[in-house]
C-alpha cells in the first residue's frame, strides 16, 4: 500500500476526522469552508495589488478580480475553485493566487459558479465560461495580454478548468495559453485502482466523490462534465497536471495526461511520490508542497513568460 510522505503524514495527524459528505453534512460544510476562507485584504495583506468585484452583465456571475495596481498587457490567469462540485466559494483559492500575481504580475479573476446538486450540470460550467467570456472581453479594461491567459484550478476546480478548456474550443473561444490542472477531478466513473486503494485514505475519499459527481450529473453524461470520457482532446491548449501518487485521482490524471499526448497537446505531468490530495493547501511548508509550487511557476514561466 502507497505510503505518504512523513511530513505530510504529519500534518493529516493534525487534521479533524468527519464523516464523507452527505446532503446532511453540505451545509455545515458549507459554512465551516466559507468561514475558514479569506477575504481579498487578508489575503492581500500588504501587498502594492488591488481588488474588485464584478457582475457579469446578464448572468448573474459574480467574480473577483485581483491585479497589480497599474496592470498593463499583463498575462492574465482564469482561476476556478475546489470543492467536489458541492462546496467552498471563490475566496477559498486567494492564497495561491495572490501569490501567482505576486510572482508573474498576473491579473487574476476568481468566479463565484453555482454548486450542485441545487444547481447540476451544465450550471456550474455555463457560469465558468460565462466568467471567461467577461474576463477576455474586458482585457484591455482590466490590463492584461488576452494572447496570454491561463484558466486553473484544483481538484473540481481542475476538472472544470479541463471541461472548460474543451467547451472553449468547441464554441471557438476565448483562447487559452494554458491549462493548470492541480489534482483535478476527472472522471466519474470512480473506480481506478487508485480511488480503491485510497477510498478511506487522506482527505478526499470515495464517497464524497461519489457524491459530489452524483450531484452534479444528476443522471446526466456530458464530456464537458466529464473530461475523461471526451473522445477528442486534439486542438486543446498546452497542459500542466500535477496529482499525488497517495490520491484517489492519481489513474485518472495520468490517464489524462496520456491521452492529451497521444492527441499532440503538450502537456506536463508531475506526480508527487508520497502526496494527497490537498497537500500543498495543508502542508504548504513541507519539502514536496515546496517543491511543487516551483514546478508550477516554471511551467508557468514557459507558458506565459515572466512579468
Amino acid at each position: 500500500m502507497t505510503a505518504f510522505d512523513p511530513e505530510l503524514a504529519e500534518a493529516l495527524r493534525g487534521l479533524p476526522d468527519g464523516p464523507p459528505l452527505s446532503a446532511e453534512s453540505l451545509p455545515a460544510v458549507r459554512q465551516a469552508m466559507a468561514d475558514a476562507n479569506l477575504s481579498c485584504a487578508e489575503a492581500i495583506g500588504d501587498r502594492d495589488l488591488v481588488w474588485a468585484d464584478h457582475e457579469v452583465p446578464g448572468t448573474g456571475v459574480v467574480v473577483t478580480v485581483v491585479k497589480p495596481r497599474n496592470a498593463t498587457n499583463a498575462p492574465g490567469f482564469y482561476n476556478i475553485h475546489g470543492g467536489g462540485m458541492v462546496v467552498d466559494n471563490r475566496f477559498a483559492d486567494l492564497p495561491r493566487m495572490v501569490g501567482l500575481v505576486e510572482e508573474f504580475g498576473f491579473v487574476a479573476v476568481t468566479v463565484e459558479y453555482r454548486l450542485a446538486p441545487e444547481h447540476p450540470h451544465p450550471a456550474p460550467l455555463d457560469d465558468c465560461y460565462a466568467g471567461l467570456v467577461w474576463m477576455a472581453e474586458n482585457a484591455t479594461a482590466l490590463g492584461f495580454d488576452p494572447a496570454r491567459l491561463v484558466v486553473g484550478g484544483g481538484s473540481a476546480g481542475g476538472g472544470l478548468s479541463a471541461g472548460l478548456a474543451l467547451l472553449a474550443r468547441d464554441r471557438g473561444g476565448p483562447a487559452l495559453a494554458g491549462q493548470l490542472l492541480l489534482c483535478p477531478m476527472l472522471d466519474s466513473r470512480n473506480n481506478s485502482a487508485s480511488t480503491v486503494e485510497f477510498a478511506e485514505r487522506g482527505v478526499w475519499g470515495r464517497a464524497s466523490n461519489e457524491f459530489g459527481w452524483r450531484s452534479l450529473l444528476d443522471g446526466q453524461t456530458s464530456p464537458y462534465a466529464v473530461p475523461a470520457t471526451a473522445t477528442d482532446l486534439s486542438g486543446l491548449p498546452p497542459a500542466f497536471i500535477e496529482v499525488g501518487a497517495a490520491e484517489i485521482f492519481r489513474d485518472e490524471d495520468v490517464d489524462y495526461a496520456r491521452r492529451l499526448w497521444r492527441a499532440g497537446v503538450p502537456a506536463e505531468l508531475h506526480v508527487w511520490a508520497g502526496a494527497y490530495h490537498g497537500f500543498d493547501r495543508i502542508a504548504p511548508d513541507s519539502e514536496v508542497s515546496r517543491a511543487a509550487r516551483a514546478t508550477r511557476s516554471s511551467w508557468l514561466r514557459r507558458t506565459i513568460g515572466r512579468a
